[in-house]
């Protein structure tokens, strides 16, 4: 009996468990005054394929500098450059992974 009750509590948890992208990513960009679909075509007009845009995702993201942002110069004078990030390697992949699939636009274009 118990073993039932903790895969079903383990088996809730799971599905109510939020990616690393909509924790960490969204939980702070949400509330912002510039979307994050925006970032997303500033670096895709700049690197224009996913690995491109990933690989400057990831080195601006674990090292923010202002020469290598996408922001126009009046969002950075407003919101500055961001802190690094803290998440590991792979959840790093994992959130640019989840990013890329949200707000590709390749093979959805008619």
């Amino acid at each position: 009996m118990v073993k039932i009750i903790t895969i079903v509590v383990l088996f809730s948890l799971s599905l109510s468990a939020k990616s690393v992208y909509e924790q960490d990513c969204m939980s702070c960009h949400q509330t912002m005054a510039v979307k994050i679909d925006k970032f997303f075509y500033r670096y895709l007009l700049k690197y224009s394929s996913e690995e491109g845009v990933k690989k400057a995702m990831t080195q601006y993201l674990k090292n923010p500098t202002i020469q290598k942002t996408v922001l126009s110069d009046g969002l950075i004078n407003r919101f500055g450059v961001k802190k690094p990030t803290k998440l590991s390697d792979k959840e790093l992949q994992e959130a640019l992974d989840e990013y890329w699939e949200i707000y590709k636009i390749f093979g959805k274009l008619k």
